[in-house]
């Protein structure tokens, strides 16, 4: 994230955390650090993955106090092992202490998005089907989790509701079927969009192929029915799977030819990555 993105969309959500750890004071640090004293601290990784967030992560104490430095040992994207320094942070130590948890937290849930989201994009590596995530996202933490998931070499699906056109079962219902919904759509959508049409059944392939869909998305369907689906298409769209897909049973729909493979695991079930901030002194 550059310092734009983060300004525009990223200091007010970090604010908020912030409040939301800090509602009056710090009691525990206004105990024991009546005043001010420079001072720093490491951070340390605990468990081998891939690192992501670490500007959010300065930010978050730099809008405490921008007298903050950070001095980082790695960049996102890199691959971090147990044991090793990634940082050293140096100021006011009240500041260190206040913003401790809040910090990494960020990096934490993104590193671990990110790790998770590497280990499922090198199964596809060789394959021409891009990993995508989805909105099924952590609320107020979007801009991050989807960030990390580019840092672990996935692709990013659709930002929010107003970024494209997904039609999704309850769409198609709410329209009367699959060519009432895509026509409906290419009626009010701007002629730049792209429209995408979620089926899950051989004739309603058909239907969005007929309807003119730019992209379809074989949702739940066995790896078999994909693979017909995919021949039926033959191009006339872009194809997408989905449907519970992890990291234990993506290799099953490596061979089945579509463009893309969306998975919501990224987001929400992504486990952290351990990192801590040790041996705090004052300098």
């Amino acid at each position: 994230m550059n310092n734009i993105t983060m300004k525009l969309n990223a200091d007010h959500l970090i604010l908020q955390a912030l409040e939301e750890d800090i509602t009056s004071e710090d009691i525990t640090t206004n105990a024991v650090m009546r005043t001010y004293q420079l001072g720093t601290v490491q951070l340390i990784c605990k468990q081998d993955g891939v690192i992501a967030g670490l500007e959010v992560f300065a930010r978050t104490f730099q809008l405490l106090d921008p007298e903050v430095t950070v001095t980082f040992y790695v960049k996102d994207g890199d691959c971090v092992t147990n044991k090793q320094v990634l940082a050293d942070v140096t100021g006011d130590i009240r500041v260190l202490l206040s913003g401790e948890r809040t910090a990494l937290n960020y990096l934490q849930r993104m590193s671990g998005i990110a790790t998770y989201t590497r280990s499922i994009a090198d199964l596809l590596k060789g394959s021409k089907t891009k990993l995508l995530d989805t909105r099924k996202t952590t609320p107020n933490m979007r801009v991050f989790e989807k960030y990390a998931v580019k840092v672990g070499g996935g692709y990013n699906h659709r930002y929010n509701l107003s970024d494209g056109i997904l039609l999704k079962d309850n769409h198609i219902g709410a329209a009367g079927g699959v060519k009432k919904a895509i026509t409906m759509a290419k009626e009010y959508a701007p002629f730049v969009r792209k429209i995408e049409v979620e089926v899950e059944t051989m004739e309603m392939v058909k239907e969005a192929i007929e309807a003119g869909a730019d992209i379809i998305m074989l949702d739940n369907m066995t790896p078999e029915m994909m693979k017909d689906a995919v021949s039926y298409i033959n191009g006339r769209a872009e194809t997408e799977c989905s449907g519970n897909v992890t990291k234990e049973n993506v290799t099953r729909l490596v061979d089945i030819g579509v463009d893309y493979i969306s998975s919501g695991a990224l987001t929400h079930s992504a486990p952290i990555l351990d990192v801590s901030l040790k041996n705090l002194h004052a300098i």
